[in-house]
Parts: C-alpha cells; structure tokens; sequence
C-alpha cells in the first residue's frame, strides 16, 4: 500500500523519478509513453462508447442502457489512471535495472469490454425496447 501512496506521488511529480537508478536508453523510455498514450486512446474509446451507447441508442430501457454506458464510463476511467499508474512502475523499474512489472489489469480489461459485449449483443438480439 506505501508503494501505490508513493507512485500517486509520482504520477503529479514525475521529474522525481530522476532520483532512482541510472537513466535508461531515452528509446526505452519513448517506448513506456507510446505505451500509456495507447491505453489513453483506450480510455477516450471507452468513455465515447460509453457516451455513445447513453445518446444514441434512446430507445433501450433505462436501465439497461444507463447500466451499459456506466460500465463503458467506469471502464474507461479505470483505463485511464491505470496507464499512468503502469507508466510510473515502468520507468521506475527500468532505472532500477528490474524486471518490468506485470499486471492483471489487460485481463481485467478484455473481460470487462467482453461481458459488456455480450451484454450488448443480447440486447440487441431480444429488442429490449423502452416501452412507449
């Protein structure tokens, strides 16, 4: 837990990442950012999705497309803090000379866009109209 508290610190102080290890190959380093720009546009993607199921698909029950679009929101939101979350771990690591971390999170992610999938799918296909 006192490590995530210290890596939130970084995520608004990065520059103190300076002070671990040795810098590594600036190529590294370019390569964690196009990272954590990609889980970004993942982000944004989820968050449209989620806004795009809330505007466009009106005549969906309430609950079924607020449900939907929250799940895409939260989605998305979690996407965005675990990049720069992952982005910090990285750096730290490669001044450290360590092994790159792992995290279950890309699983977590593919399930949650796979069950909102499915959910849409099934929607979809029984008409789960708004009543008029």
């Amino acid at each position: 837990m006192i490590d995530f508290v210290k890596d939130v610190r970084l995520w608004f102080a990065p520059q103190r990442l300076r002070g671990e290890g040795e810098t590594p190959d600036y190529r590294f380093s370019l390569a964690n950012e196009r990272t954590f720009l990609a889980w970004i546009r993942t982000a944004l993607a989820l968050v449209g999705g989620g806004f795009a199921v809330d505007q466009f698909l009106p005549d969906l029950r309430w609950g079924v497309r607020v449900g939907m679009a929250l799940a895409l929101l939260a989605v998305g939101a979690a996407c965005a803090l675990r990049a720069v979350h992952h982005w910090v771990r990285c750096e730290r690591a490669m001044r450290r000379g360590e092994d790159l971390p792992l995290s279950p999170f890309p699983v977590l992610l593919s399930l949650g866009v796979g069950l909102v999938s499915v959910v849409m799918v099934v929607v979809v296909l029984m008409g789960w109209t708004a009543r008029p």
